[in-house]
Parts: structure tokens; C-alpha cells; sequence
């Protein structure tokens, strides 16, 4: 995660679901494995004088935590809102690495043995099974260069969002002459104060929006030219559930002994 920089006196950091659908074209959508999110845990501490904020209720371009895929779907494909979908795989399916295990060895098990026809046999069993899901989705603003991720969990506890990451290019340094840098920090003002006045001042830090002391609880970071509205906690038990659910059915060959 980027570094937080000091600037003057502050710190300034700054389609439809994958149910059982027959409809679903697996050519028509990018599915890929899950990814490994680098999210720090440690807990975090409430300045002093300052209360908890309530997370739970913020939003990052009408996107709030634990908002529903169909929900947001329906924002942004079929309003009339600013941010649209990127031009190629804006809706990234995926399937759990411990259900892939288990649809693999079933598939396995079936005689499906090459690699292209495998991979589609998992698909296809997922699917149908409701185990692939709207994992990721990707928005832009084109003319501002503005993103938004916004990242679910899995439909074992409802697609839901815990995690929208915003970005722009107010960091960004367009040559090394005076006025380059002069325009940065100026972008960097704008910013920071346009989210000063949305979320208030920062109680944990100079950089978090805390709704507890406990990091697994919602938070707000603040960097330059991004914003991570995140629920640690909401992602872990959508992983617990999912590796126990996995595992208690698996498919295992019918020993007798």
C-alpha cells in the first residue's frame, strides 16, 4: 500500500449475479481465480477526544458496505450515473479455491482429464451450483480519470460488498518543472479538503475514519489521490464460511472398509 506523504502541515494520503442461471456464457465474462488481498490487520487506535465514526454509513460514489451486486449492478449499468463499466471483463467471476479443489477432483473423478475441458467442467458445475460469483467490478470516469473497484464476497453470505478502492490522478506528476509540482499540490488541496468535507476529520490517526478499534470492524484510508472504504471483518467470514462449507462437501470416492 502506498506510502503516506507530508504535505505543508498535514499528512495528506489521500450483468447479473453468478446464481444457477442457464444463461450464463462463460465466454461473455472474464472468470478467474481469487486473489489475495494485502490488507493490514493490526488494530487501530481512536485519537484522543474523538469519537467512533460511523463507517457503516459512508459511501464512495453511492457505494456503500454491504450493498448488494444486484444493487450496485443496477446503479451503474442502468442509471444515469457518472462512472461506467471499463471497456473489457468490468464483472470478474470466481469461484472459491477450496470449491475449485473439490469441483476439480469431482470432474476428475467423471474422466475429465484435459486441461480446457476441465476447466470447463468446474465452470459449468459451479455455475450451476451457485458457487461462481460477481467478485470483482470495475468503473471509470473517462474524463477525469477517475476508478472505482468495488470487491464482493461470495454468495454464501449474499454477494455483498466489503470493499470499494477509489483512485484519480491528483498524485500523478506531469514533468519535474515548477509548475508541474505547483498544479500537484494544489490537486492534492482540492482533494483532501473535498473529502474533509464528506467524511469529516479522520479519529484514528491522520489518515483513518475508524468505526471501533477493532481493524476486522469498518474503516476508511485516506491516500493521496484514493480512498480504501473497507470491512475486514465482513471478508473473513465470507472465507471461513466458505473454506468449512467446502470442506464438509467434499466428494470423496465411497471407501467401504
Amino acid at each position: 500500500m502506498k506510502k503516506f506523504l507530508k504535505f505543508l502541515t498535514i499528512l495528506i494520503m489521500t450483468c447479473g449475479v453468478a446464481h444457477a442461471d442457464d444463461s450464463f456464457d462463460f465466454d461473455e465474462f472474464a472468470v478467474v481465480d481469487s486473489n489475495d488481498y494485502d490488507i493490514t490487520m493490526d488494530n487501530v487506535e481512536l485519537n484522543d477526544d474523538a469519537d467512533i465514526a460511523d463507517v457503516g454509513g459512508f459511501d464512495i460514489a453511492g457505494v456503500m458496505l454491504g450493498m448488494s451486486f444486484e444493487d450496485v449492478h443496477t446503479l451503474f449499468f442502468h442509471g444515469n450515473g457518472l462512472y461506467g463499466p471499463r471497456q473489457q471483463n468490468s464483472i470478474i467471476y470466481t469461484i472459491h479455491p477450496d470449491w475449485k479443489y473439490n469441483l476439480d477432483y469431482e470432474c476428475r473423478q467423471q474422466g475429465t482429464f484435459i486441461p480446457t475441458e476441465l476447466e470447463k467442467c468446474v465452470n459449468s458445475l459451479a455455475q450451476s451450483r451457485g458457487l461462481m460469483y460477481a467478485s470483482e467490478l470495475y468503473l471509470e470516469r473517462k474524463d477525469t480519470g477517475e476508478t472505482l473497484t468495488i470487491y464482493f464476497t461470495s454468495n454464501a453470505t449474499d454477494n455483498r460488498v466489503w470493499r470499494v478502492v477509489y483512485n484519480n490522478d491528483v498524485n500523478e506528476l506531469e514533468g519535474t518543472s515548477e509548475k508541474f509540482v505547483k498544479q500537484r499540490e494544489n490537486k492534492i488541496l482540492a482533494f483532501w479538503q473535498n473529502v474533509l468535507d464528506k467524511f469529516g476529520a479522520p479519529n484514528s490517526g491522520t489518515d483513518k475514519w475508524i468505526s471501533s478499534t477493532n481493524s476486522f470492524d469498518p474503516m476508511l484510508i485516506a491516500y493521496y489521490g484514493a480512498l480504501d472504504l473497507v470491512d475486514n471483518g465482513r471478508n473473513a467470514t465470507d472465507l471461513s464460511k466458505n473454506i468449512q462449507q467446502a470442506r464438509k462437501n467434499f466428494k470423496a470416492k465411497p471407501y467401504a472398509f
